[in-house]
Formats: structure tokens, sequence, C-alpha cells
């Protein structure tokens, strides 16, 4: 039996994804937006997604409404959001503002989970954040928990990923069980440049060149997805993310799909002068008046960003300009700069998609880490052989509402996303304002 991992604060499924390929079993996830909860759903049907904050959950629930009884959990992994200010004279721990951070020590500690991730920005390891950093780990440690000192950021840039994005991880085990390690940075070789756009490993050519090009289809411009043979010769990093090679699943259980689509690929319309500006700016330069940066050609990606939800503004995640082509890159090629194959799919709409990928961990990045929780296990990761049939596509369409009653939950966010039908053709209008109204200044 494979070992079991539960995956907390989950999203579209970014360290799902990369502990399954690094041979876990993903019994449950835990994702309070129900859109996110759906696509996580879509991608991992066998795994159980409470649609729910984990501060109303209880080891019992998770158990079951994931209907595993009293199975081991051998590890519990997740990115809690925190605001980790510094308040003189009191524990930032209890600022009810970081409650969500003490949520999942709790989860962790009641689960009996014999190891846990805990991923985060890396500007809580500097300046007066530190502080929060450091009662965080004294808090595992009240709760019977080991940690990994001294703590490190990694770069999916040093683990085969086209992207600079760096990560604060955190392990630890249970009091008694061994330690795991971090994983060694992949480019650290003899002469290897580990300036920010200059990589050993794939580059933004490597990911995107072999992709058609969105734009040659009318298709896109209404919805995300078109079947197509105009595939380009793939690089070994495309090889793998279009699974080519038996390899490119790792541990993970293989998904059945169709590699003849090209999806996640809805069209932006950009104006003329827009276009003009965006072919003007140099690669790995920002574009002045949108403030978009250029991907480098031969270099990596900058860090891919979420942009904000409903309750900040709803704005548009900034999406990199192509090395080539004078427009934005989809969702599809974000997916490529963040390890993400192409069987994996998002949300339709050009904003959730986004917004999904930039507030996901690298799946290479988590695979790594996961690597050495198995380690530490002392398990050799098995490979299945079944294929696992992916999700219903229509919870990648879902509104805020429809995906609330999917899972029988209230709405996190109130009125938005009320739409269907014309009002969903209306929501891409308006996503599309949203963007416009960024880059067009003429």
């Amino acid at each position: 039996m494979r070992p079991t991992g539960i995956d907390l604060f989950a999203g579209a499924g970014g360290l799902s994804l990369g502990f399954e390929q690094a041979g876990f079993d993903i019994v449950a996830a835990v994702e309070i937006d129900p859109i996110h909860a759906a696509v996580h759903k879509y991608n991992f049907p066998d795994c159980a997604v409470l649609a729910q904050s984990v501060s109303v959950l209880s080891a019992e629930d998770i158990r079951k409404q994931a209907n595993i009884g009293s199975r081991k959990i051998d590890v519990v992994f997740g990115g809690a959001p925190c605001q980790g200010f510094s308040l003189i004279g009191h524990r930032v721990l209890d600022d009810p503002r970081n409650s969500l951070v003490r949520e999942f020590v709790r989860i962790v500690a009641e689960l009996d989970a014999s190891y846990f991730v805990f991923e985060n920005v890396k500007g809580l390891t500097v300046g007066r954040h530190r502080q929060f950093l450091d009662e965080l780990i004294e808090e595992f440690r009240a709760n019977g928990y080991d940690v990994r000192v001294p703590w490190r950021v990694l770069n999916a840039a040093h683990f085969g990923v086209p992207q600079s994005r760096e990560r604060l991880i955190l392990m630890g085990a249970k009091r008694g069980l061994p330690l795991p390690k971090y994983p060694d940075d992949q480019t650290r070789k003899a002469g290897t440049r580990h300036d920010s756009f200059l990589p050993s490993g794939p580059t933004c050519e490597d990911a995107l060149s072999d992709l058609p090009d969105a734009e040659t289809f009318p298709e896109l411009l209404d919805n995300d997805e078109v079947e197509t043979a105009a595939w380009g010769t793939p690089s070994d990093y495309a090889r793998k993310m279009r699974c080519l090679d038996n390899d490119a699943w790792h541990f993970g259980h293989p998904r059945r799909w169709n590699p003849n689509f090209l999806t996640s690929s809805m069209r932006t319309n950009h104006s003329p002068i827009s276009r003009r500006r965006f072919g003007e700016t140099e690669e790995g330069q920002v574009e002045p008046i949108s403030r978009f940066f250029k991907l480098p050609k031969t270099g990596v990606s900058n860090t891919l960003r979420a942009g904000t939800d409903a309750a900040r503004g709803a704005f548009t995640s900034p999406r990199p300009i192509h090395y080539s082509l004078p427009r934005c890159i989809t969702v599809r090629e974000m997916a490529r700069l963040h390890g993400f194959p192409d069987w994996f799919r998002f949300h339709e709409t050009k904003w959730h998609g986004a917004r999904q990928i930039g507030n996901a961990v690298p799946p290479a990045l988590a695979r790594v880490v996961g690597d050495q929780i198995m380690r530490a296990l002392e398990v050799y990761p098995t490979r299945p052989e079944e294929e696992v049939v992916l999700g219903d596509p229509a919870l990648l369409r879902l509104g805020m509402k429809d995906a609330a009653d999917h899972f029988g939950v209230q709405s996190p966010i109130g009125r938005r996303d009320k739409k269907s039908g014309a009002r969903k053709r209306k929501q891409h209008e308006v996503e599309e304002a949203l963007e416009m109204a960024r880059i067009a200044n003429d």
C-alpha cells in the first residue's frame, strides 16, 4: 500500500500533484474556495475534496469524509495564509489574522501525521517576520514534532522548472522519527550560472515552443479548448509535459486524457497599440505601460503571480509577454512554465486559471520535497499501472454559486460569479476589460 498524504489549503493541487508523483496517495484535500476545490476534484477524482475552512474541521471530520477510518497518515502538507506581522510585546501566532497557521499545526497533530511540510513565501524568513517563523517552529515542537533546522528557501528553477520561484519549505517529523533532509540543488554543478534568467535547466523556449499558437484558433475566443494536430517538435522538457514518455508520470497515477486537445488556452484580444508595445519590449525587460515582464527565450520566467480575489478587487494576474509573440501568454503556457503537465486542467476563465497557477507550488518542487519524506519513511515508491479517469469537465466551468452548490456549502464570496449562459459570456467580457484597462493607455 502506498503511503498517504493530506493537502491543506490545496488550491488547484500543485502540492498534491508533486507528492503524488513522489509516490504518495493523496486521500484528502481541504480548500475553502469551491471553484478551486472543483478544479482539484477534476484532476484528482479519487481524492476526497472538502470545500470547507480548516478552522471548522477536526481530524475526525477529515477521516470520515475521506472514508479512511483509522488509516495511518504519513504526511500533511500545505501553505496556510498568514500575515506574519510582528506585534511588540505579543506572540504573532496569537494574532487572529494568523489563526489558519495554528489550525494547520492543530490538524497535523490531531491526525497524528508522521511528517508535515509547511510552505510559504520567502518574506516570512526576513526582518520582523522572523518572529512569526520562530514561533511557528516552537508551536510544532510543543505539539510533539521535531523541525528540520536550519530551514531553507528553495527556488523551483533549481529543480527543473523554467521559472524563478522561491518558497520557504519547513519540514518536520513526529518526535522519535528520523527528520527528512532538504533536496540538493539540481543545478549546482561546476561552472553553472545561477543568475535568475540564465538557468542550466529548461528555458522558456523549451517550455513553450511546441505549443500551437492559441491566436490561430477562433474557437478559443469563447472557450478554452480545441482539438488540433498543430504541435511542434517538443524539447525534452515539453515531452514530459505532454507525457510522451512513461517516466513523465514519475510515481503518479497515469491519467486517461486526449493529448490532441490544446486546453486552458482561452485567448486575449489585445489592441494593436498594446501589441506594438509588446513587440518592441526587449526579452527579460518590463513593458513600461502595462508593467508586464517579457519572457527571455533562453532564460526562465519571472515568478508567476496570482492576482487578487474578489475581496481585494479581483485584479487579473499579470501574465508575462510571450518571448516571440506580441501577446500575453495563455493559462496553458503559464502551466508549462510552472511544471503542470498538459493533462492537468484549470478553470476555463483566464482570471481563475491564472490565479490557480499563481497560487500553486510547482509540482516538480513539491515532488523533490516529497521524495525526501519518502526517504525518511524508508519507503521505496511504487509506480501504479491503472489509469485514473479525470473528472467531469463541467467542474472546470462552474461559477462560484454553482461550485458551492456542488459541494453543498455556502459560497464564501457572497454574490460573486452568479453567471450562466449569457452571464458567462458577460464575465469573459468583464475579465477582458479588467485586463485591457491595465495594458491600454493611449
